[in-house]
């Protein structure tokens, strides 16, 4: 419908809208890294995924950066000051080692990153989060985290696996300096104890361990995880891990009961060995059912031990089995004992009649009138009676 004459045209929220977005972009922006996508303010976020192509952190980011985000890149090793002016030919970092001030959260996962260089973060005061998952990590540096003072956030889920007890070395000396970090996540690492180095920080609030290969966890590591001077103890997730559930489990059956609140996952918790407990739920265990051998060094004694009962009742069951069909098979006998006295003597007639044709004809055979008459000799001239010879 046409508006009338003198009458002002109603444009609706069409107009106000257009001129907040205007006034948005009305402050020039830096330019945007190549091949990257940057999300505007007041945070600007960037995301790079360059494949291949990536094989250092670009070098252009704007400086009022606050997200970084480089998925599915090669960038292959992270040398000191990557993000600060270094690049991947030893380039030195700027005057002042500060590039990207504001940037708070860094996360470089499926990078095929493998080797971190001391000081590769270096330059990034105010970083809170860093995820290096799923990046196939062989070597840290030692100093690798030391120019991140406000980090709170560091998961490396899936990225240690391949390192072995090296890298987890390095892990300890690498986590000294990180006295902010919060939550801690090593998700999928085949670590079979955890770093000592992650126990220690005295303001930590999460460590993700699950799926990996914890038997267990030892006295030590319990107490670790405890905090003096009214400091929140760390929350642990623990699932997925082949615990061992004998003896040397009871510590830390007694420590989840007595802290369900700490272990979220506590109710996934399984045992994986001896086979005699496989799969059960570990908090409804018994410390009377985590029991040891006579050595606690021969796993396959521990095994013969804990399986004892579980053998034991499986026999009497057996036996009772047994039993019961031996049962069920008497009382069929029973039951067709007139057909089974029949068949009994068809079979006694069937095996007389049978030895008596054999009786018959071993008289027959045994008749000497029916022996065959002897054959006349060889050469001999037979003579009638009327040739007169």
């Amino acid at each position: 419908m046409a508006p009338r004459a003198g009458q002002p045209e109603h444009r609706g929220p069409l107009l106000p809208g257009l001129l907040l977005v205007a006034a948005a972009l009305s402050r020039p922006a830096a330019p945007c890294p190549f091949q990257c996508y940057c999300f505007g303010g007041p945070k600007l976020m960037l995301r790079c995924a360059s494949g291949a192509e990536l094989r250092q952190p670009p070098r252009d980011v704007p400086p009022d950066a606050r997200n970084l985000t480089i998925v599915g890149a090669n960038l292959t090793v992270l040398r000191a000051a990557a993000f600060a002016g270094g690049d991947a030919d030893g380039e030195e970092a700027a005057e002042g080692g500060v590039r990207l001030p504001h940037l708070t959260a860094l996360r470089l996962t499926h990078n095929n990153i493998e080797v971190v260089e001391d000081g590769a973060f270096d330059g990034l005061p105010s970083l809170t989060a860093l995820d290096l998952s799923h990046n196939p990590l062989r070597t840290l540096g030692g100093g690798a985290f030391r120019g991140l003072p406000a980090l709170r956030s560091l998961q490396l889920n899936h990225a240690l696996a391949r390192g072995g007890p090296a890298l987890l070395a390095a892990l300890d000396a690498a986590l000294a300096p990180l006295d902010e970090l919060r939550l801690l996540g090593l998700a999928g690492n085949a670590l079979s104890r955890l770093p000592p180095a992650a126990l220690r920080r005295p303001r930590l609030e999460q460590l993700d361990v699950h799926l990996n290969a914890l038997a267990g966890l030892d006295p030590d590591e319990l107490r670790a995880l405890e905090r003096d001077g009214g400091l929140p103890a760390p929350r642990l997730l623990l699932a997925d891990n082949p615990l061992r559930c004998g003896c040397a489990a009871r510590p830390l059956l007694a420590w989840l009961r007595n802290s369900t609140e700490r272990v979220p996952d506590a109710r996934r918790l399984r045992c994986a060995a001896p086979r005699a407990l496989h799969n059960r739920p570990f908090l409804d265990l018994e410390e009377a059912q985590l029991r040891c051998a006579d050595s606690d060094a021969d796993s396959r004694g521990d095994e013969v031990e804990l399986a004892g009962p579980e053998l034991e009742a499986s026999y009497v069951f057996f036996g009772l089995v047994l039993a019961l069909i031996g049962l069920i098979f008497l009382m069929v006998l029973y039951l067709n004992r007139r057909g089974i006295q029949r068949w009994m003597r068809n079979l006694r007639e069937a095996c007389r009649d049978q030895m008596e044709g054999y009786h018959y004809r071993y008289e027959q055979d045994a008749d000497p009138r029916r022996a065959p008459a002897r054959a006349a000799p060889a050469g001999s001239r037979a003579t009638s009676p009327g040739s007169g010879l």
